[in-house]
């Protein structure tokens, strides 16, 4: 485990969430993440650089347009900072090294996916999609085994059959994110899928405590889950299954 890795990590990547909020806002809605240059969404004053600096420029605005005073939502800072405490985390367990990097590349997809599926319910397929790709090439080239690709297609093809029998609670981009945890932690997919069904349990609950059987027509975005899911198998997933075996 390297501290001093991590710690070299962190603020780059607070910038690499800076850019996901851009990629969160703009793929969705089929715009270019390139230009024109980032700008407030209400009154579309163009931030200069003291207005753009990841968490920062948001609390000394108080989360506010500096030109139009409207409310800038706290998804921005979390967006950053969670992007900043994953990648140094991925330092921080796998050191300088290739797994590292892909392991961060994952947990900043996951990062990105997760906000654009609590605003839009959507999981897009121009970011799942070649992510897993590039996931699986990588952990291939680094690790070469079938083991990737097999995770992958089962973890999907189990979420797909779940899709069928039960469309109104889940839907094809879950599907495909199920594709990205298996080709990302491998034989520890089954972990991430039960986390993530597991965490979803408690806002379900919650709904059903709250409205009864009217919360069955209520519909919450599975796709944070999942990535919570894929975080704790790519961070813990041996150990909860040496300790899983060691029960046997």
């Amino acid at each position: 485990m390297s501290f001093a890795a991590a710690g070299l990590a962190f603020f780059p990547a607070l910038a690499i969430g800076s850019f996901l909020n851009v990629v969160a806002a703009r793929v969705p809605l089929q715009r270019s993440v390139v230009s024109p240059a980032s700008a407030c969404m209400s009154c579309g004053t163009e931030l200069s650089w003291r207005d753009n600096i990841p968490v920062v420029s948001w609390l000394l605005l108080r989360g506010r347009c500096r030109t139009c005073k409207t409310d800038i939502s706290w998804r921005y800072p979390a967006v950053e900072l969670t992007t900043a405490v994953l990648v140094a985390a991925c330092f921080w367990k796998f050191g300088l090294t290739a797994d590292a990097a892909i392991a961060s590349f994952f947990c900043a997809t996951l990062v990105v996916l997760s906000a654009t599926d609590l605003d839009r319910r959507i999981i897009p397929n121009k970011i799942v999609l070649p992510a897993s790709v590039i996931v699986l090439v990588a952990n291939t080239a680094v690790h070469p085994s079938v083991e990737w690709l097999a995770a992958g297609l089962g973890a999907s093809a189990f979420l797909l059959l779940a899709a069928l029998a039960y469309p109104r609670g889940m839907g094809m981009g879950d599907v495909k994110l199920a594709l990205l945890l298996g080709v990302a932690v491998g034989r520890y997919v089954p972990i991430a899928l039960f986390v993530g069904m597991l965490s979803a349990l408690v806002p379900s609950a919650v709904l059903f405590f709250r409205h009864g059987m009217a919360a069955r027509k209520m519909a919450i975005p599975f796709g944070p889950f999942l990535a919570i899911g894929g975080l704790v198998a790519l961070f813990a997933g041996e150990q909860l299954l040496d300790a899983y075996l060691n029960l046997l």
